[in-house]
């Protein structure tokens, strides 16, 4: 696929079939890889750490999740470029891979969230074959990490669906591409979506970009620094690189 820099991260041009279709081609390959869902708050942390931005260029595939970023690949000539959301990108995954019997996977997210995910997925896709979900305890799990790529290795998981987080979900899909015989996909907030327990911006919001006050207003305390810190910082930048380019 082709790829669009931007601000230091490069993006791939994709949609939701291209990119359903090259996670069924991995799950084939039996590959071992992991998709980064790109908004600007992953842009940003990746340009405030060489670290973690190359391992969001080294992913198999990196969807152009927020709307500024796809403003800014049609702007660099991608003009047909459209969202990929990342809570749609797993529904539709899922949709295939219950269609196709392959077992997937949940890693991440609070016991009692994970435990509402999975029970509204099987009821939604009543024939997806769920081989695997765990909440990891907060913080470090240390020696008990390779008693769990264990645990979902031996569960036949061909697609697991990771939420913890931006970066730790990266980070951790990072660190186990070729240890987890998975294809792993970093979903972050989808696992509360899903599970119902916080709600999405109206699709209205999402088309203009404006999805993040609607976060903002409604995780104030845990999301301020995220999008009042690093959204202008964005814009200058994003500024900056299409004068650039």
């Amino acid at each position: 696929m082709k790829k669009i820099p931007i601000v230091g991260v490069q993006v791939d041009v994709t949609s939701y079939p291209s990119a359903v279709s090259v996670v069924l081609d991995w799950v084939r390959g039996h590959e071992s890889c992991y998709i980064c869902i790109a908004n600007v708050h992953m842009l940003m942390e990746a340009y405030d750490s060489v670290a973690f931005r190359e391992e969001i260029n080294s992913s198999d595939l990196v969807v152009p999740d927020g709307m500024p970023l796809v403003w800014l690949m049609r702007l660099k000539g991608q003009r047909y470029q459209q969202r990929v959301y990342g809570p749609t990108l797993m529904l539709k995954v899922l949709e295939a891979a219950s269609r196709e019997n392959i077992p997937v996977g949940f890693y991440g997210g609070k016991p009692e969230v994970l435990n509402m995910l999975v029970e509204k997925i099987k009821a939604r896709y009543a024939s997806l074959n769920v081989a695997y979900s765990f909440s990891p305890p907060f913080g470090n799990i240390g020696t008990e990490e390779d008693v769990i790529v264990e645990q979902i290795n031996r569960s036949g998981v061909r697609i697991l669906f990771v939420g913890l987080g931006c970066p730790k979900q990266e980070k951790w899909m990072a660190n186990h591409r070729g240890t987890v015989h998975a294809v792993m996909l970093g979903v972050g907030a989808a696992f509360d979506f899903h599970a119902g327990v916080k709600p999405q911006a109206p699709a209205w919001m999402q088309k203009i970009g404006m999805e993040w006050l609607f976060r903002l207003v409604s995780e104030p305390t845990r999301l301020w620094r995220r999008y009042l810190y690093h959204n202008p910082r964005f814009v200058i930048l994003a500024i900056l690189d299409l004068l650039r380019s």
